[in-house]
Order: structure tokens, then sequence, then C-alpha cells
């Protein structure tokens, strides 16, 4: 429950319990006259209080927005890019996704992690330090948490006006059923197009991004004005939906059409001229894949033809050149052949 909202019902309360009429000299016409005169001037120094008040919380509002995007740093500056980029070696489109064995094949259970420098210490961060800069904590949290999945979301506002762009923070979280989480990081002024979209509509698509998209898609996280559409900015293709609205990225391996299940906004959290964080939970309601691209049942999309790229630090992404396959093992098979798992299978607690 905010504040804003407690403070308002007992607003309410208060005023109604306060008597509804007030007597009137019965005898005085006059008296009416002057007292509906009285209300008038009253009722017009209230409205221009009102709006007055009004235009001062406008402006107040501003200059905290004001304030606040001189501080906000998560758009990195990236200089004469270009320049930087040109002495960089091409990208190699044709280069095969190598299979290679595990790190370290021989590795036994109770083993631990071989050659790990247990002597290096850990520094310990308190994320809401007061000397804490927020930008230190974005910085962390995208270079320490990688890679991560490139979540690009296509979506309609009531208008029928359309959106498209990619997100940092995205996962799939369940396959039954099929769910997914996108969060929305505070930002100066207005939430993001796509936020606003998901609580008028409800409805979006979720479309994959391979190596080959990734300058279209990183064009459309410019911060185009509110209803301008980034399909347009893009390039990309539209292709129809069948339970939402909002297009399919035709480029796209693998989309998912996905409905709003819950939303939570993080009020406790919301700074001056900050727009509120809130985390989207999403529903699939259709999987579109890509002909030519998965096994027969679809139940498996071929890594080569997908080619992923994955977000890093900073304005980093990666791509998948090598793997490594690591199947999960079973107790019962284990335990018979390892002297640990014998030892710890023996001493396991009864149950009664």
């Amino acid at each position: 429950m905010s504040p804003g909202r407690t403070i308002g019902r007992l607003l309410s309360s208060q005023y109604a319990s306060l008597p509804r009429h007030s007597s009137l000299p019965s005898n005085s016409s006059r008296s009416l006259s002057s007292t509906s005169q009285y209300s008038s001037r009253i009722g017009l120094k209230s409205f221009t209080q009102r709006r007055m008040g009004s235009s001062a919380a406008a402006a107040a509002a501003e200059a905290d927005t004001v304030a606040a995007q001189a501080n906000y740093k998560i758009v990195q500056d990236a200089g004469n890019f270009d320049e930087v980029q040109a002495k960089r070696p091409d990208f190699d489109h044709s280069k095969p996704i190598e299979v290679t064995k595990t790190p370290n094949p021989n590795w036994e259970y109770g083993q631990g992690v071989p050659g790990a420098n247990l002597a290096q210490k850990h520094h310990e961060i308190d994320p809401y330090a007061s000397d804490r800069p927020m930008i230190n904590n974005y910085r962390l949290l995208v270079s320490g948490i990688a890679p991560r999945p490139v979540g690009f979301l296509s979506t309609v506002n009531s208008k029928g006006e359309k959106n498209l762009s990619p997100f940092s923070y995205f996962q799939v979280i369940d396959h039954d059923p099929p769910m997914f989480i996108v969060g929305f990081s505070s930002r100066p002024g207005r939430v993001k197009d796509t936020y606003r979209n998901l609580k008028e509509t409800g409805e979006c698509v979720i479309n994959t991004v391979s190596e080959n998209m990734i300058e279209a898609v990183n064009s459309t996280s410019i911060d185009a004005p509110y209803g301008v559409s980034e399909w347009d900015v893009s390039g990309l293709h539209e292709a129809p939906s069948s339970t939402v609205k909002a297009s399919r990225v035709a480029e796209s391996v693998f989309n998912i059409e996905g409905k709003v299940i819950d939303i939570k906004e993080f009020e406790d959290h919301q700074k001056p001229g900050m727009s509120i964080a809130a985390t989207v939970l999403i529903k699939a309601t259709r999987f579109w894949v890509k002909e030519g691209t998965a096994n027969e049942d679809y139940s498996h999309i071929d890594l080569e033809k997908l080619r992923p790229v994955g977000q890093l630090g900073g304005m980093s992404y990666g791509r998948i050149t090598s793997t490594f396959e690591q199947p999960r093992k079973k107790w019962s098979d284990e335990a018979p052949k390892s002297e640990i798992l014998a030892e710890l299978d023996a001493a396991k607690p009864v149950d009664k």
C-alpha cells in the first residue's frame, strides 16, 4: 500500500465526518446572496490556487527530470566508435561453431575447482550505500551476470501505434506453462514505451536475435519519441501474429507471442525525476519457428541456424563459437562408481 493512497483515504474519511449543510438565517435573502457571492469568490480562488499549484508541481517535476537526466549515465558515450571499429578485424560470418571436450574431462566428485585460488578474497559491497553511485551497480551487474539473452519485444499501444525494442533484463523462467520475465529499470522522465504498451494492451511478441540482426536490433534502442515506430528506424520486417496484435519480426528464427500475467512496480525505490522500475511476467500463447531451423517435431532449434548473441558488460556483445556438452547424471548410476558418493550414500539419514 503506497503512502499516497493511505493519506488519500484518511483525508476522505476526515471530510466525510464534516456536516454536509450549514444552517443559514431564514429571514435574509441578502444573506443567501452574499453567501453565494462569497462562495463564488472562494471557489474561484480555490480553482486559481489549484491551477497554480498544478503548474508549480509540473515545473518541479520537470526540474527533477532535468536533474535526474544530468546524473543518468547508463547510455555510455562511445566517442568516435567508427574510428575504433575500423581498426578491428572483420566479423567472420562463416566461422563454424566448434564442439570441444569439457574444460576438465577428468574431474571427479568432491574435487571442487582444480587450480582455484582460494587465497583471493571477495570484496563486500552494499548496493544501497549512500556513497555508491547507482551507475556502479549497473556496470557491475551487466559485466558480472553475463552473457544475457537479448529480450527483443514488439508491442502496440491502445491506438495501434507500434514499438520495437531490445531489453537487457530478460529471461525465460519456465516451460510449463511457458513463462518469461522482463525488467524495466528506472530512468529519467517517463517510462519506456514498451512498458507503457504492455500496461495498456497486455500483449507482446518476443523475438530472438541472431548475429546477422544485431545492427538492426541495436538501432531500435534509440530514444525515439513516443509513437514513432522502430520498425521504420530498423528496416526489420513485420509478420502477422495469431493471438496478439503486435507483429512478429520476420528475420527472427524464433518468435513467441505472449500476454501479460502480472506486473510488479517498485514504488518504494522510485526517486524524484525518475520513472518507476518494474518487472513484467509474460505467458506465451503461441510459438513460431522458422522452417529449416529445427528438427522434425520442432522440439530443438539448430544452434548453427539460430546463431544467438549475448549481452556482456558495457557495449559488448558475444557470439557462440565453441560449445561443450555436460550431461546431468543420476545418483543411482554414479554412486557405485565413486568412492566419495558411496561414502555419502552410506552416511545419509534413514527415512522413518
